[in-house]
């Protein structure tokens, strides 16, 4: 998968705990999925998730530039 700028995006995910949020609290879920992956991949970036499949797609752009 790419992101609008044809960045390619890697595939990861998070614990049950976080998705348990999705549907129970929403903006909590957000900021629990931002930070988990601040500290696990400091320099990427939340770009999609995909609930069903439980994928969240993170882009790096570590040196990148807008």
């Amino acid at each position: 998968m790419y992101d609008e700028f044809g960045v390619p995006l890697c595939q990861s995910g998070v614990g049950e705990r976080i998705w348990a949020l999705y549907h129970a609290d929403p903006k909590e879920f957000k900021r629990e999925v931002r930070e988990y992956f601040e500290r696990g991949y400091p320099g990427w970036t939340v770009v999609k998730t995909n609930y069903a499949r439980r994928i969240i797609w993170i882009r790096d752009d570590r040196g990148r530039t807008l």
